[in-house]
Formats: structure tokens, C-alpha cells, sequence
């Protein structure tokens, strides 16, 4: 079974995805370009998503939407177990957002572009005038009533467990008084672990918990401290017990 799925990925669903990634990248940045930005830098990446997981036969189980409220922006905070975490947020999630992603991801042909055009945020560290040019261009999209979705770990796991958070969206979050959403994703380390980037796909269900909002208690120190503590608790309560537990990510 296993080398007839190899099979199928390799005649039917790697072609499929190559197609639909191009056609996304264009979609995106052309609509972006001439019409509605949070319109064309969602939907057509939102069905991106799908067709990826769908045509890779990957079930796929949504725990918790109904935590969230129409029309609230949120910061969403989730683990980053492989490449995977991508399609699933954006084909489940349900929400319009914005990623804030890593600046070298500009690089990628065609997905750079289209990231750009999509005024996706990407988080530059060198230097403090480009920290605060990322913090800045996150505060405006948040602003204007999108959420945000952050891996505060900052690097995919090697080993399928979570390092330590990063305070970047945590401080924005309480900058700007939004509730912090935490996401438990479990499969994607078990689907593409970034050890085998660009190789064959295995199949795993992937699961999605979308946790209830942590509204802040405040402002300042206090309150970053009581998301980032909670979010990381929460998450890591949602993996599967092989995954729980702090192992150290070199890359972080």
C-alpha cells in the first residue's frame, strides 16, 4: 500500500500541486496588484490548502472553532511541526489573516512574490530599524480588523516537540489589547518532518485544535508573560503524548 501511494504522489498528486502552487502565486499577486488584497491574499491560498491536503488523501479533524467570534481579530499562536502546518492552517483555520513568517521566505520564487503582494508581514531582525519597520506593518494590519497567525518558535521542529516561544507576537498582542488564540497541530511532524523536505509524502491524519482565546489581563509585562505562558501550556497539553515535553530546537 505504502509504494502505491508513492505512486500516486508521484502521477497524480505532484503534478496537481505544482499546478495549483503556480496558479496561486499568480492569482495572488496579480489580484493583489489590481483589486482587494485581503481578498486575494486569502482565498485563493485558502483553497491552495485544500487541494494540497485533499489530493495527498490526508484526513484531516478541526477541533475548536466555535471559540472564536465573527468579525474579532486575533493573533493565533501555534507549534510549528513541518511544512504541512502551512496547508492545514490555511485550508482549515477559517479565518482571514495574515501570516508573520521569516524575511529570507521573500526569496522563494513566485511564493515570495505573492507573500509580498499579500502583505503578509515578514519579521527582519537585522538591525533595530527593521525590527521595528515588521512591528510597525504588523500593528497596521491588525489595525484594520485582520488577525494574525505567528509560529512563535520561529523554526520547524527536528524532533516533533516544541522549543521555547519567542515574545514578538505576545507583546504586539498586548500592544494592542487582542486576545491570543493557541493551536495544537499534530500529524504534520508524522506527514513531512524537515528532514525529508521535498521527498515523499507519508500518510498521517493531521488535527487542528484551535483553543479558547486568552484575553489580556491587562497591559505590559504582566500580560505578555501570562499569554506567552498559557499559549505554550496549552499547545503542548494538545500534542499527543510522544510529542509533549521541551526538547531544545538548534535552529532556534
Amino acid at each position: 500500500m505504502r509504494y502505491l501511494y508513492y505512486i500516486w504522489q508521484l502521477l497524480i498528486a505532484a503534478p496537481i500541486i505544482l499546478l495549483s502552487s503556480i496558479l496561486t502565486a499568480l492569482s495572488v499577486t496579480i489580484g493583489c496588484t489590481l483589486g482587494n488584497g485581503h481578498f486575494w491574499g486569502y482565498w485563493p491560498a485558502h483553497w491552495w490548502g485544500k487541494v494540497i491536503i485533499r489530493v495527498l488523501l490526508l484526513p484531516v479533524k478541526i477541533e475548536g472553532r466555535e471559540h472564536l467570534q465573527p468579525g474579532q481579530s486575533y493573533v493565533f499562536v501555534a507549534n510549528h511541526q513541518g511544512a504541512f502546518d502551512i496547508f492545514l492552517i490555511y485550508g482549515y483555520l477559517g479565518r482571514n489573516f495574515k501570516w508573520m513568517m521569516k524575511h529570507q521566505l521573500r526569496q522563494i520564487p513566485l511564493v515570495g512574490t505573492a507573500c509580498a503582494a499579500a502583505h503578509h508581514i515578514f519579521v527582519d531582525k537585522r538591525g533595530a530599524s527593521k525590527v521595528k519597520e515588521t512591528y510597525d506593518r504588523a500593528r497596521e494590519t491588525l489595525r484594520e480588523g485582520m488577525s494574525l497567525v505567528v509560529f512563535p518558535e520561529g523554526a520547524r521542529t527536528f524532533t516533533g516537540h516544541m522549543g521555547v516561544f519567542r515574545r514578538g507576537a505576545f507583546m504586539l498582542a498586548d500592544e494592542l489589547q487582542l486576545p491570543v488564540v493557541p493551536m495544537t497541530i499534530n500529524g504534520s511532524f508524522n506527514v513531512m518532518p524537515r528532514m525529508r523536505d521535498m521527498r515523499f509524502v507519508s500518510w498521517h491524519p493531521l488535527r487542528l485544535t484551535i483553543h479558547a482565546p486568552i484575553p489580556p489581563i491587562g497591559q505590559g509585562k504582566e500580560n505578555v508573560q501570562n499569554a506567552e505562558e498559557k499559549s505554550y501550556q496549552t499547545i503542548m497539553d494538545g500534542l499527543i503524548p510522544e510529542y509533549q515535553g521541551f526538547v531544545e530546537n538548534p535552529d532556534q
